[in-house]
């Protein structure tokens, strides 16, 4: 169900310069790390939140959306979907108007919870889909999901 506050992805992504990724990792295969890569890489100013990293790619990295010195334009939730409600109580507090709920995930109840607050919601889309220029895999993904209607 699309409510009042569910935009197209690319209209949401179209309005941000600044972006807080919430899950950024040690791991470079992990999401969150690579997230923070290629939107540093697009030009946005990328602040990266995890709760025990120091830093990322020589990037500060923050505990909490709570903690950023900033309000940015929209926060990539990467975490897991249990920690995610914790993600969208932090972002309304904070004054962020959009969320983006990164795709391979159910973050049904914390999406539920972003709309009910007022925030602009994407769910279950990958942010790299629809980052210009798009490349790689996230091409091949953004062929499949224009093919059958997804995106």
């Amino acid at each position: 169900m699309t409510s009042q506050t569910e935009k197209p992805a690319r209209t949401v992504l179209q309005d941000i310069r600044s972006i807080a990724v919430v899950g950024v990792s040690r791991k470079n295969m992990k999401f969150g790390a690579s997230a923070f890569r290629e939107l540093k890489k697009h030009g946005y100013e990328v602040y990266p939140v995890h709760p025990s990293m120091d830093s990322i790619d020589g990037v500060k990295c923050y505990s909490s959306v709570a903690n950023l010195p900033l309000t940015p334009d929209c926060v990539l939730v990467t975490v897991k979907p249990a920690a995610a409600g914790e993600v969208v109580e932090q972002a309304v507090a904070k004054g962020i108007r959009r969320i983006w709920f990164q795709q391979g995930a159910d973050f049904s109840e914390a999406a539920d919870k972003a709309r009910h607050a007022g925030l602009d919601v994407v769910s279950g889309r990958c942010i790299l889909m629809y980052t210009e220029p798009v490349s790689g895999v996230h091409k091949f993904h953004r062929f499949f999901s224009k093919l059958f209607g997804k995106y």
